[in-house]
């Protein structure tokens, strides 16, 4: 079995270090690295095509794109399109695998019958620009994951969300910031469709950068993932799903 991990970058030379480094400490499995960089004006691409360089005496496959795109889920689709994993997880600049061993005493060691597998997912620790520890999501992921679960908001984190290649959907480029959220429910409803099942973890899978695109755009975002909701569970559930998000805020206070 193979794994494809995709790192979307641009002007990212401060952070890269850390994920090529998360990604290449994998041992005794076969991850392929696809890094797409939007043509960065500093060292990212430099940095990358080094990193390839020294995982090819290692035998690893590393992918090195770098040329214009039209944001950051363009240049996903583009690297679904050359992934040969099979199953494929995003993993941006800045985030990281968590621990040397991560996939292999979790997605290698839990998933036996690919073909049979939609998606794999497990838990994310949020961590800041250091990478150091700052706390679990807010949201966790259910232990039975369905496309229907996704109406209590971004349960599983994308970075900790791995999906079988033969389901992974092209993401739908009129979102601008929560396309990954509506490409969850998509692949999760093709693999329902063919009758795959989904395999939960309790471990972390991924350390995530707190201050991704979603959450520097956090009211774009929400509309979007209101335009989402009614799209895949219709107008009446998402009002009447939104009317509990508020009153659920009020009854904490």
């Amino acid at each position: 079995m193979r794994v494809s991990i995709v790192t979307v970058t641009y002007n990212a030379e401060s952070t890269i270090e850390r994920t090529l480094q998360s990604v290449a400490a994998q041992k005794g499995v076969d991850v392929e690295h696809i890094i797409m960089d939007g043509k960065s004006k500093d060292r990212t691409a430099e940095i990358a095509l080094k990193y390839q360089q020294s995982m090819a005496s290692e035998g690893r496959r590393v992918v090195v794109v770098s040329e214009p795109d039209k944001g950051l889920y363009d240049a996903m689709n583009k690297a679904i399109a050359l992934a040969t994993g099979d199953f494929i997880c995003f993993l941006n600049a800045g985030d990281k695998l968590h621990g040397a061993n991560v996939l292999r005493d979790t997605i290698f060691k839990e998933v036996k019958e690919p073909d049979n597998v939609g998606v794999f997912y497990g838990n994310t620790d949020i961590v800041d620009d250091e990478g150091n520890f700052l706390r679990k999501r807010r949201l966790a992921p259910p232990e039975h994951l369905t496309w229907k679960s996704f109406k209590d908001g971004m349960l599983v984190c994308h970075q900790a969300f791995y999906v079988n290649r033969s389901i992974a959907q092209e993401y739908n480029l009129e979102y601008r910031f929560s396309a990954d959220f509506d490409w969850c429910i998509r692949c999760m409803k093709e693999g329902d469709k063919q009758g795959m099942k989904n395999v939960y973890t309790e471990q972390v899978m991924a350390d995530y950068l707190s201050e991704g695109m979603t959450t520097a755009n956090h009211k774009a975002s929400l509309n979007e993932r209101f335009r989402i909701m009614a799209k895949h569970y219709g107008w009446v559930a998402t009002i009447a799903q939104h009317i509990w998000f508020v009153f659920r805020v009020l009854i904490k206070k």
